[in-house]
């Protein structure tokens, strides 16, 4: 097995899943915040559930301000890549460091400028 095919294989389902327990994590925060405020009492067997989900969503918010930061040096929008890896956490990093990726993007402009040198370079003598 070569890296290529775990990515394939692998990282397309962790991403789905991270987006859903960061989701859940944001909601579970939220409802968390709402008892704060109306002085609704939260089973304390719950407390170890939300410093898990305080801790994935710090160092996923730190990935996330990590991937806009350096995200302009990649050519890609930040606040958008910043967004995708806050929800996808370190997959996002390592899909925006990977220089062996060629992005669907470059490959179409490239196809494109080959594309017209080779119908520039063709003779049409005939």
């Amino acid at each position: 097995m070569n890296l290529n095919y775990i990515k394939k294989k692998l990282f397309p389902p962790v991403k789905m899943l991270s987006t859903f327990l960061i989701t859940g994590a944001l909601g579970l925060e939220l409802w968390n915040i709402y008892a704060a405020i109306n002085e609704i009492l939260v089973p304390r067997s719950l407390q170890p559930i939300f410093w898990l989900e305080r801790f994935a969503v710090i160092t996923h918010l730190i990935e996330g301000v990590i991937a806009s930061f350096y995200a302009h040096s990649k050519k890609k929008i930040p606040i958008k890549y910043g967004v995708y890896t806050f929800f996808v956490g370190t997959i996002g990093l390592l899909e925006l460091f990977d220089d062996s990726r060629i992005s669907i993007e470059s490959y179409l402009v490239n196809s494109e400028d080959v594309a017209s040198e080779l119908q520039q370079q063709s003779p049409d003598d005939n």
